[in-house]
């Protein structure tokens, strides 16, 4: 007797959940692979460097192993020189292996409800309109802003998680969230 057997293919199973500190060193090693070596040189790095994401918005997306195949955080920043606060989104990686199997979409959505129920007003970040557009990012009122440092001016893109929020909004992104502790100083023997 001769049996077929069906074989389906699955998109990996995965969760999201908040980022710890223990999740540090695989995110730095999956944006490695991710995005490449130049990636600490990006405009948005400025924003990020010396700073931690904004209180409850950093997440990961963790494998059925509970390996790290995901992560986006959320910053804080000024708009302008004194103006309104937002979030600048980034990174937004996956590993490169898991690419299509709905991860990034799932830490998108993720990421933008916390915002809006943490209470926050927008979001901007620099990439791709085609991607970032499914999820309600464009650049139609970020012509008055501008990022630190050179970057594709299309690629600027906001989203108003409040209607209005960015009425007004000019000048380039300033950093405003928590600073990162600096490391204390050892002792010498």
């Amino acid at each position: 007797m001769e049996m077929s057997v069906e074989i389906v293919a699955h998109a990996p199973a995965f969760i999201m959940v908040a980022e710890t500190v223990a999740d540090v060193a695989a995110r730095e090693a999956l944006l490695d692979r991710a995005m490449g070596p130049m990636r600490r040189k990006k405009s948005s790095e400025k924003l990020r460097r010396g700073r931690r994401p904004s209180e409850g918005l950093a997440f990961v997306a963790r494998d059925a192993s509970g390996g790290v195949v995901g992560t986006v955080r959320l910053w804080d920043v000024a708009l302008g020189e004194g103006g309104p606060s937002a979030l600048l989104l980034g990174p937004l990686a996956v590993d490169p292996s898991l690419k299509n199997a709905g991860i990034g979409s799932a830490l998108m959505r993720h990421a933008v409800a916390e915002a809006a129920r943490l209470g926050h007003a927008a979001i901007l970040l620099v990439g791709d309109a085609p991607y970032y557009g499914r999820f309600g990012f464009s650049a139609a009122r970020t012509g008055s802003l501008a990022m630190p440092g050179p970057y594709e001016r299309h690629r600027l893109l906001a989203l108003e998680l409040v209607g209005g929020a960015l009425d007004g909004a000019h000048g380039t992104l300033k950093a405003s969230g928590r600073k990162l502790k600096a490391p204390a100083p050892t002792m010498a023997a």
